[in-house]
């Protein structure tokens, strides 16, 4: 018997679910949306045996399906997510978790409360090569990690809400790959000092560059810097990486496979090195991305397995994107609390 789902939201986004969740096999009893047109017009899309509406509550007292996927607007994920909890739904949302702390707290109250699960579709965790750097670093092959660098440099022209957005690069990007920090090192942040600016030649209102430096567990220091207006020797949207242990350091970037060199002797101004081959992935690779969080959200109704991105975990990534805002609007360093 497949799981049920009600799908809240049928914009842009929508259009990557869909299919993953046509995939996987599960029976979108409805399609909720501000416009039940648009809704109905997703259905059809996607020749769904669904039911459109624009009425949220009635449309879960309806159906009681097996759980809910919040597709909408930061802005709404907290009502949604709430409401949908609040009537014994489990919860799938796209990121970032919500447009505030206070929010992102009252969904993880209401879940505790509600007794429901409630994940958030981090979807680059489920990426072969971020977990092939995840388990090189568990293997030790670096050593005691001391120092992790990621740069992201990309001339992104989108027009529409982001070039008007106050923060735009920290509130809409940053998150993934503050959450990929955490992902791949096991890591959690403590304090952060960030400086969000707007260089010249910028095509955004507010600031579309920053440079981010968190304390993070084990006395372990992230430097972030990134601008999504730099023309030019663009990196991947995932970053460029540099994951530097007491053995040596771990390289990923452009998008290939991580690289590893490590110490190979004990004599020499610069030590000698030698490189060294990452922990294969474990990673399915018909199951990333959007599929890989649907397919954890899956197991969780299936097998009772708590899915990595469950709120409580996902808010601590949220927490340094508030914590680097804060920061640079206060000009001085800031915990980074959840």
């Amino acid at each position: 018997m497949s799981e049920r789902a009600v799908v809240v939201g049928a914009g842009g986004i929508s259009g990557a679910w869909f299919p993953q969740l046509i995939a996987e096999g599960v029976k979108v009893e409805a399609v909720v949306d501000l416009s039940a047109k648009t809704a109905e017009a997703r259905i059809k899309e996607y020749a769904l045996d669904a039911k459109p509406s624009n009425n949220l509550k009635k449309t879960l007292k309806k159906f009681s399906p097996d759980f809910v996927v919040d597709l909408t607007i930061p802005e709404a994920h907290c009502d949604v997510t709430c409401t949908a909890l609040n009537m014994d739904c489990h919860v799938i949302g796209e990121k970032p978790m919500a447009s505030s702390m206070s929010e992102a707290r009252k969904m993880v109250r209401t879940a505790e409360k509600s007794g429901k699960t409630y994940m958030v579709s981090q979807s680059r965790r489920w990426d072969a090569r971020h977990e092939q750097v995840r388990l090189t670093l568990e293997s030790g092959s670096v050593g005691q990690i001391g120092n992790i660098v990621c740069e992201f440099f990309i001339g992104a022209h989108f027009g529409g809400f982001r070039d008007e957005m106050r923060s735009p690069l920290i509130l809409d990007m940053a998150i993934h790959h503050f959450d990929l920090v955490r992902f791949m090192t096991g890591l959690d942040p403590v304090a952060v000092y960030a400086r969000e600016f707007n260089p010249a030649g910028s095509w955004y209102r507010g600031d579309a560059a920053a440079s981010c430096i968190f304390e993070m567990s084990n006395d372990v220091i992230f430097t972030y810097t990134g601008s999504w207006c730099a023309e030019g020797f663009n990196t991947s949207w995932n970053g460029d990486w540099r994951i530097i242990g007491d053995k040596g350091t771990l390289r990923y970037k452009a998008d290939d496979d991580p690289s590893i060199e490590v110490v190979a002797g004990e004599e020499g101004f610069t030590r000698p090195l030698r490189s060294t081959s990452a922990v294969p992935s474990q990673t399915d690779a018909a199951k990333t991305g959007m599929r890989g969080a649907l397919c954890e959200m899956l197991d969780f109704i299936r097998e009772g397995k708590t899915p990595q991105t469950e709120c409580h975990d996902n808010i601590k990534s949220l927490a340094m994107v508030f914590a680097a805002i804060e920061s640079s609007r206060k000009g001085k360093r800031v915990p980074v609390q959840w």
